[in-house]
């Protein structure tokens, strides 16, 4: 049946073209006389009716209709059976390495328990031919209408309702190197709720399940992390750089007939890994050193330049902390020719530093200059945000 009536309301399924091959399935609002024009009266009473809309997700037990709400959640449509799976197990050690177990586990928990809260897994790269995009075209065909694959900006759009009701959400060549983007990341990745928005209507609080999967060419500042970081599985794929490693023109051919094999294996295997954490895994099983190149490279170059402007004004003065605003240093850094906004540098501090209160007071110490040349420091009263520097910790970064 096309349509539905929710409530009092009459929706009509359909499919939207994206391109020549592809598209996407949506509900849009019918109304009840164009039903009856393009049907009959009677036709109206065969239109099933539901109380409103859910999204509650299952590859094993699905319902379409629960407690008298529709099911938004797509029914996977792969028949399960038992047969060979040998090229996606090649990829999939390919991608995930010495971590396959682990890997394999981590695709386990998303078929069977698509609720459970799971690490953010990032794969990364600068070289080419490396899988990563392979790898979300794999996720889609294995889990379907049920993962979106976005933009950096379709990420950062307020209007969300396209991606926040998907099991999976993938974002390919990813750079959200905005302090506001990785809060938004880490909010998601242990949500329970979330606000969905679409353009022209209110905001609504929905269940929210997704799974954050991102790509990059770039390792080292893709997304700003703080020191303690536990919820991203960072992944460092190697290039698919000899001619038996390379996959063919119709390697996703290949993989999509085994697909009803391979989830043989989902359904049935032994999760090896033990249930520790709310994200399921510890820091230990997902921790690489892709993961330590992504913190040392969020101390990014602005970082750097701040902290050389810092060690400058500790060798000023004999003072064991200094205290600035974003703004302070933001002319420090110009004098140094170093561009930047107080945004910016606030973005970055606050990676690293917890700001004190918002209109505490501060001594901040300005470069001067005596009759010889010489510089000095000298010091102001202000009042507002600012961090607190320790030279200790500045002299040896």
């Amino acid at each position: 049946m096309d349509y539905l009536r929710i409530g009092t309301d009459y929706f009509k399924k359909v499919s939207v073209p994206l391109t020549e091959k592809e598209s996407y399935d949506a509900i849009v609002k019918w109304k009840k006389q164009e039903i009856i024009q393009d049907h009959d009266k009677e036709y109206l009473k065969k239109i099933p009716k539901y109380d409103g809309f859910c999204n509650i997700p299952s590859h094993t037990d699905y319902e379409p209709e629960v407690g008298g709400h529709y099911n938004r959640y797509h029914r996977l449509s792969h028949e399960i059976k038992k047969g060979s799976w040998k090229n996606i197990e090649k990829f999939l050690r390919h991608i995930f390495g010495d971590q396959f177990i682990t890997g394999i586990d981590y695709l386990t928990i998303l078929y069977r328990y698509p609720m459970q809260t799971l690490p953010i897994l990032a794969l990364v790269s600068e070289e080419r031919n490396t899988g990563k995009s392979t790898f979300l075209q794999f996720l889609k065909l294995l889990f379907e209408k049920n993962i979106t694959i976005n933009t950096n900006e379709d990420f950062r759009s307020r209007f969300n309702s396209d991606w926040s009701n998907k099991l999976i959400i993938a974002i390919d060549e990813v750079l959200l190197d905005k302090r506001e983007d990785s809060e938004r990341l880490k909010n998601l990745s242990t949500a329970k709720s979330y606000k969905t928005e679409a353009k022209g209507k209110d905001k609504t609080e929905t269940a929210f399940f997704g799974k954050i999967i991102l790509c990059s060419n770039n390792e080292d500042n893709f997304v700003l992390i703080d020191s303690n970081e536990i919820r991203y599985w960072v992944r460092k794929i190697e290039s698919l750089d000899t001619e038996s490693s390379k996959p063919d023109p119709g390697f996703l051919d290949k993989i999509k007939n085994e697909i009803p094999s391979f989830l043989y294996v989902l359904s049935t295997r032994d999760i090896i890994v033990p249930k520790t954490t709310r994200m399921w895994f510890t820091k230990g099983h997902i921790h690489t050193p892709a993961l330590d190149r992504l913190l040392k490279g969020t101390t990014s170059s602005l970082l750097r330049e701040i902290i050389e402007v810092l060690k400058d004004l500790f060798a000023l003065t004999d003072k064991n902390e200094l205290a600035y605003g974003g703004k302070d240093l933001l002319l420090f850094l110009r004098e140094n020719g170093v561009m930047s906004t107080t945004r910016k540098i606030n973005d970055v501090l606050r990676s690293k530093l917890k700001p004190e209160e918002k209109n505490g007071s501060y001594s901040k110490y300005q470069v001067s200059y005596n009759t010889n040349g010489e510089r000095y420091l000298n010091s102001n009263n202000e009042k507002g945000r600012h961090f607190i520097f320790k030279r200790g910790i500045i002299e040896n970064f």
